[in-house]
Formats: structure tokens, C-alpha cells, sequence
């Protein structure tokens, strides 16, 4: 949700923009089979009932659906997310990691893919355009585990400790899920003052 807001703000305005994704789990301990859903996991998470864990989830679905995004959270599968990290660092190597961050995005939030399973997770990658055997052999392997732990750290160093969260040319923070003009104000005022500093 955040990231289309951004992207919807990076549209309105006149300049080139670089926009570089940071690995950030929210729950490094779960397992890659859960079985609870995603009420029942936020119940007993925050110690609501699973009334308050839907009516809470509907919120967010809402918001969602006001930016274009459809969120089937009822379905959605929850699992551990290190691997689904590992294939984005992957795609980065590969010039792909924007279309393979959207895709799994998508297939977690909209189409109920099981992200924390590696067959799944090949072949979404191959639908982006990355060669599915080596993305196999990739997932079958520790390759990449150290790069998202490198990026999960030097998120710690700047402040990550909940997403979304934006750092904007290096110095601005943007946390949680912030209107588009928002995005637009901020993007503005760093432009203008890099203009100003370079003129």
C-alpha cells in the first residue's frame, strides 16, 4: 500500500526519481508452514479476539482498495519470508528487482501464493524474466542469505524498526502509511534543495 503511494507521488511529479528496496522482515521467526490464519495469528499476537483481528485486517483492506489494491487477506498464507528476500536480491543482480519485489507482493496479498515455498517462488521469478533454474538452484542454496542480512542490518543502522518505513535522499524519514501528497511534499522539498545546493 505504501509503495503504490509512493509510486503514485513519484508520477505527479516532473523528475527522475531511483526508488531501491530494502529487505525487512516482519516476523523472522515464523516458520515457512503456518497454520494459523492471518486473524487468529493476529489474535493471539496483540491478545485481541478474532472479531477485533478481522474488524482491525478490514481496515487495512480498505485503505488498500482506495489505492487500487486488492488484498484477500481471509486466504492469504502466511509464512516465513526470508527466502521470497533472497529471490529479490537475486532479481537485483539481474536488474529485476522492482518486477519481482511487485510480483511477489501480488501473489502474497491478492492471489494467496504460498511466498515461503520454493517452487512457488520459481516460478514466479520466471514469469518476471529471471532463468528458473538458476533462481532453483539459488533457492536450494544459501546464495543471497548474506546480502539480505547485510540490507536488514544497514536498515537497523538507520532507524528500520517497523515498515513502511522511506528514507528520501538520505536524510528524510517517512514512517507508516503516508498519504500521496505527502510523498509529493517530500520529494519536492529534497529536489528543491539539491537544485538549490547545485546552483
Amino acid at each position: 500500500m505504501g509503495k503504490r503511494r509512493l509510486e503514485d507521488a513519484i508520477q505527479k511529479i516532473d523528475h527522475p526519481i531511483e526508488v531501491t528496496y530494502r529487505s525487512f522482515e516482519l516476523d523472522p521467526t515464523i516458520d515457512r508452514d503456518v497454520k494459523e490464519n492471518m486473524y487468529e495469528k493476529l489474535a493471539n499476537k496483540y491478545g485481541m479476539s478474532i472479531e477485533q483481528a478481522i474488524a482491525n485486517t478490514q481496515n487495512m483492506v480498505q485503505m488498500a482498495n482506495e489505492v487500487g489494491l486488492d488484498y484477500q487477506m481471509d486466504t492469504l498464507i502466511l509464512t516465513n519470508t526470508f527466502d521470497a528476500h533472497r529471490l529479490t536480491m537475486f532479481a537485483k543482480e539481474h536488474g529485476l528487482m522492482t518486477e519481482m519485489t511487485e510480483r511477489i507482493l501480488h501473489a502474497y496479498f491478492t492471489e494467496s501464493k504460498h511466498i515461503g515455498d520454493h517452487e512457488t517462488l520459481t516460478d514466479l521469478a520466471a514469469e518476471v524474466g529471471l532463468d528458473r533454474a538458476a533462481v532453483s538452484q539459488m533457492l536450494a542454496s544459501d546464495d543471497m542469505a548474506d546480502a539480505v542480512r547485510a540490507d536488514e542490518k544497514e536498515g537497523q543502522q538507520i532507524g528500520v524498526n517497523g515498515v513502511p518505513f522511506y528514507l528520501v535522499n538520505k536524510k528524510y524519514a517517512l514512517t507508516g502509511a503516508q498519504p500521496t501528497e505527502l510523498f509529493v511534499q517530500a520529494l519536492e522539498q529534497v529536489i528543491a534543495e539539491d537544485e538549490e545546493a547545485n546552483a
